[in-house]
């Protein structure tokens, strides 16, 4: 069997710190006493891998495919809501339970997944990144491509991983080959030292500058780069910077290029009705078949307990401001008696989030669309002290849904206002969280999370728990990690 692929050198590399201790491994010269028959490697399988152009757009699809995954299905909404003021975890699973109630340790199952699933994307671009330049036959606009894709796809993986926790390795090499001589180099590679989120953020710019003057400016459908899904993303990344300009810059080019529009059916963003709509950026596509999108499952139904059930905090949220186009798109109400009880809610009005709703498995996930590139926007005019063109745009995402329009008088109203506003048009689509975070509010709002009878939920909120533990496993792994304060 051929050890040259990435993950079977991963699993190689991982076992060898048990020969020895790990204080041995990293102190002495272990690494220049290995052989390749005491790596069990074969000596016809040390040359690097080369891919041929339908080799290489096959591991570029197959980094798209991580987008229809158990992350991006449901534990990227479970995050974004669940640990907000949004959504209580609901169904009966204690990782779950740990997530919304801040109080994850290192060996949690959500949190070692998705590093996992996260950190399998940015193998599977890394590999095309290095290789892509070397593979024959292909057309230089090809070749640009591919590789602008890949950057895009390895920037979004990473901007999830240091937004969850900080402090991170970044990994950019692939690496194949491995073989006594070049062990050492491997080493440093596969068993990285966490870097700052200041370096993690540079390594993010860098990749979307590379993608945004090679990928397209449309694909078959929204599920791939373009440079609309680029300036997307760089929007979300410098907002999270707090470079306000810069999120001007790159928001404005979604809005004032043409390609999108808001639709002007709010629920027909949800209903099935439309997909890969004009208001659409970047959209998992699923075809009810080969590509079944199980995650609809997951929040709506009343065979089982479902997850990321709506707080009273939302519903009364909606309610406060007259948004009955918004919450109805958003809640779904129904009597569950008899087949679960909550601490939160009546059996008989149970809410379940209705964005997913299409249970043939053929259902779209938005994972970016216009609406929250203007609330961007709008985010960032309210931060300059710009505040007419800030409530310029939260007037017209309202308008869409008959609500009245809305004025400040000062940049922290204005900021309030785009943030209910955010909360409101967003809700369940994996963003609150993060926003929160982003407000500097999120310590004041969780930890003042009421049930509805006004009694306090009292969850195990704490500055440092706004970011995520190492992994346990990882830190198995990789004696050069070192964990997260607090955990």
């Amino acid at each position: 069997m051929k050890t040259t692929t990435h993950f079977t050198i991963l699993l190689l590399l991982f076992a060898v710190p048990a020969l020895t201790s790990c204080d041995d491994f990293l102190s002495r010269e272990p690494l220049s006493q290995f052989s390749n028959e005491s790596l069990g490697i074969d000596e016809t399988d040390t040359e690097e891998k080369s891919y041929t152009a339908g080799e290489i757009e096959s591991l570029l699809n197959g980094a798209y495919s991580d987008y229809r995954s158990e992350y991006f299905q449901l534990d990227y909404f479970l995050i974004g809501e669940a640990r907000s003021d949004n959504a209580h975890a609901g169904a009966d699973n204690p990782n779950m339970f740990e997530m919304e109630e801040w109080s994850e340790t290192a060996t949690n199952e959500v949190v070692n997944r998705a590093w996992g699933y996260l950190y399998g994307m940015v193998s599977k671009t890394n590999t095309v990144i290095e290789n892509v330049e070397k593979v024959q036959g292909l057309a230089d606009s090809q070749r640009d491509r591919i590789l602008g894709e890949a950057s895009f796809v390895r920037a979004w993986a990473y901007f999830d991983i240091v937004r969850l926790w900080e402090n991170i390795p970044l990994i950019t090499a692939d690496v194949s080959g491995i073989n006594a001589e070049n062990i050492e180099e491997v080493y440093e590679i596969l068993y990285p030292v966490s870097s700052s989120p200041e370096e993690a953020y540079e390594l993010i710019f860098s990749d979307l500058e590379t993608a945004l003057p090679r990928v397209g400016t449309s694909a078959r459908d929204k599920g791939y780069a373009t440079v609309g899904a680029v300036r997307g993303l760089m929007a979300r990344v410098q907002a999270e910077h707090g470079n306000w300009e810069e999120v001007i810059e790159h928001a404005g080019h979604v809005i004032q290029s043409g390609r999108y529009s808001l639709l002007s059916d709010y629920d027909a963003l949800w209903d099935g009705s439309v997909q890969n709509s004009s208001e659409s950026i970047f959209e998992v596509n699923y075809d009810g078949t080969t590509t079944g999108n199980w995650g609809v499952f997951m929040f709506r139904g009343t065979d089982w307990k479902k997850f990321n059930t709506p707080t009273f905090d939302l519903v009364n949220a909606f309610e406060q401001e007259g948004d009955e186009i918004r919450s109805n798109s958003s809640i779904h109400f129904e009597d569950v008696s008899g087949s679960w009880t909550d601490r939160h809610w009546d059996p008989s009005t149970y809410p379940f989030v209705n964005k997913y709703r299409n249970t043939t498995g053929s259902q779209n996930f938005i994972l970016m669309r216009l609406a929250d590139i203007m609330l961007l926007k709008a985010e960032a005019h309210a931060r300059l002290g710009q505040i007419s063109q800030a409530m310029e745009l939260v007037n017209d995402i309202r308008a869409r849904v008959s609500l009245p329009p809305v004025s400040a008088s000062s940049s922290e109203e204005a900021q309030e206002l785009v943030l209910r506003e955010r909360r409101l048009e967003l809700a369940f689509e994996g963003h609150r969280f993060f926003d929160l975070k982003r407000s500097g509010r999120i310590l004041e709002i969780m930890s003042d999370l009421r049930y509805e009878d006004g009694s306090p939920l009292s969850y195990s909120v704490a500055e440092f728990r706004q970011i995520w533990p190492i992994p346990q496993s990882e830190l198995d792994k990789n004696p050069r990690l070192e964990q997260n304060v607090g955990y």
